[in-house]
């Protein structure tokens, strides 16, 4: 079953899925993340997200079974892989979302754009940062808005964050590490919106 389903309830055993579904894609995909932080960053990207994500599965086997709990326990476990300013923002979202979602034993598919937006704010706090950046926020807030009432959350949430990087990638990159590069980064995918991206393949097999 995908993630992500219009009639679906999510529930702990589906984030426990979901991490393990989580940590194949990064251990497939570290080389790229890495290559394309090389261009912009430390090329350190793919290490951050496949020890984050294995450092989730690893916490998956004690997590409670609410699962605002559950995914704050996700937060504290990526936490501890890494220290990089991009595994702090994902913490930071989970953190957000983990509070919306507390008291809950499951999540439906609507529920998604409300955390997305929690997660979206206060990322936005912690990295002192805005939409349109070319970051990380861009794919989250396309996401939140594609889902509001979406027919297949799964298609929609994958075309939003293809489609974020498909409109921002011939923008200059402003925020975080990357805009050293200012108009270098012109016509270069943003490292942490490709994360997104293939994360959120990664969740719905899209």
């Amino acid at each position: 079953m995908r993630f992500l389903e219009r009639a679906m309830t999510i529930t702990v055993a589906d984030l426990k899925a979901a991490a393990l579904r989580l940590q194949n894609a990064m251990e497939a995909e570290a080389d790229t993340l890495n290559a394309a932080d090389g261009a912009l960053g430390d090329g350190d990207l793919g290490i951050t997200m496949r020890s984050g994500a294995r450092a989730v599965v690893a916490a998956s086997d004690d997590f409670p079974d609410d699962i605002g709990m559950a995914l704050m326990a996700c937060a504290k476990a990526f936490t501890k892989a890494s220290s990089s300013s991009y595994g702090t923002l994902m913490a930071t979202g989970l953190m957000a979302a983990a509070k919306e979602a507390k008291g809950r034993d499951a999540l439906a598919a609507a529920d998604l754009s409300s955390l997305l937006d929690a997660a979206c704010t206060k990322m936005m706090e912690r990295g002192k940062a805005t939409l349109g950046g070319k970051t990380v926020l861009d794919s989250l807030n396309a996401m939140a808005r594609a889902l509001e009432g979406a027919d297949d959350p799964a298609r929609a949430a994958v075309k939003a964050t293809q489609d974020a990087q498909d409109a921002l990638r011939d923008k200059p990159a402003t925020i975080g590490r990357a805009r050293i590069f200012a108009e270098k980064s012109v016509g270069m995918e943003d490292p942490g919106m490709l994360a997104m991206t293939k994360i959120v393949e990664a969740l719905t097999d899209r």
